[in-house]
């Protein structure tokens, strides 16, 4: 599942849309959220829109503070 459903009506560049999904996809995994339609995966979702929002781009570095923060809330 791409993240797009989550964006709720924000803007990014097709280039961040990507990068915020392969993030998605790849910190879903690490966490084994395979059902992305979860409570997890929506929080999942918003620390990488929230992160891109900072201005982050990159794929690696969204999904590797992505699952540093979701386990400092954990």
């Amino acid at each position: 599942m791409p993240i797009t459903p989550f964006l709720k009506g924000q803007a990014f560049t097709p280039e961040a849309t990507k990068a915020m999904g392969a993030a998605f996809e790849r910190a879903c995994a690490e966490l084994g959220l395979a059902d992305r339609t979860t409570p997890a995966a929506e929080i999942v979702a918003a620390l990488i829109i929230e992160q891109a929002e900072r201005g982050e781009r990159d794929a690696d570095r969204l999904w590797v503070a992505v699952l540093k923060i979701y386990g400092e809330r954990r």
